[in-house]
């Protein structure tokens, strides 16, 4: 396994596991697949709603806690600095921990500041060894890292070859914060698995292009957390060190970018306005 150092010195496997999408009943299974693969990096979220899953494995895989980099992610419902907190330790208690290495705040709404402030405050206590965003564009990341008391560390994310966030990228590196990509396959969107620029240099390499894409984003310097509910797939997706793409594949996947997202862009308001729908329709249902 490769590594990055964050900018506070703790050092994070550049390849790890993510459980979105993964149901509560396949979870517990998946993620002690990918641990026992080789995995020691777990992605999941509040959103998610399979953090107790999540916990379970991690606790019966019988690793060390130390040796497993943890990530969970606030979600907007809980911003605001007293939702936020607890929303956390809450998060801890699921996951059977008392500490997390990596807390995100999902989404660039509400009251985010809030609950950056929590953040900041359960790092300092120890409870955090990083705190970062999610989803924000350069603007956003570019406000909270210049406001804040405690920088983020890491900003996640969507990054795929046909969305390679070049520009984003620029800004981060600008302020050393960490880039990670949610969805690094892009979910095969726009025929990306069946590329045939991807294929070509598959077949160079004798690789799947699941594993060229991975492989890109870690030469990159790209944090990435691919999903898969097939163990076989897992132990594919973790198979990406024992070779390396030349400048020639690295220019040819450059030219795939297409410069923007192959879901949604958070500046649409009427993304916004989905949002807080999701958030209206969830307290309806508490």
């Amino acid at each position: 396994m490769e590594y990055v150092t964050l900018s506070n010195g703790v050092k994070m496997p550049i390849l790890g596991y993510g459980v979105y999408q993964v149901s509560k009943e396949e979870c517990e299974r998946c993620v002690a697949d990918a641990l026992s693969v080789g995995y020691r990096s777990i992605d999941t979220a509040q959103s998610y709603f399979n953090e107790e899953q999540v916990g379970n494995a991690i606790v019966k895989s019988g690793i060390s806690r130390e040796d497993i980099f943890l990530t969970t992610k606030v979600w907007i419902e809980h911003y605001g600095y007293e939702e936020a907190r607890k929303s956390v330790l809450k998060s801890m208690e699921k996951l059977q921990t008392d500490y997390l290495d990596l807390v995100l705040l999902h989404q660039p709404f509400s009251d985010y500041y809030g609950a950056y402030r929590a953040l900041e405050d359960l790092y300092d206590e120890g409870k955090l060894r990083a705190i970062g965003v999610s989803n924000f564009y350069p603007d956003r990341l570019v406000d909270i890292v210049s406001f804040s008391r405690i920088k983020p560390m890491v900003n996640q994310i969507e990054v795929h070859p046909f969305n390679q966030q070049i520009e984003a990228k620029k800004w981060l590196n600008k302020y050393n914060v960490q880039i990670e990509a949610w969805a690094p396959f892009g979910e095969g969107r726009g025929g990306l698995f069946e590329n045939p620029v991807l294929s070509e240099i598959a077949g160079k390499h004798n690789k799947t292009t699941a594993q060229v894409m991975l492989r890109w984003h870690i030469q990159r310097g790209v944090v990435v957390i691919p999903k898969s509910t097939h163990k076989e797939r897992m132990e594919q997706n973790i198979q990406v060190f024992d070779f390396a793409l030349d400048e020639t594949d690295m220019d040819k996947i450059t030219a795939l970018d297409k410069a923007q997202s192959s879901f949604f862009s958070h500046s649409d308001p009427a993304m916004v306005e989905w949002f807080v729908q999701i958030i209206e329709e969830r307290k309806g249902m508490k």
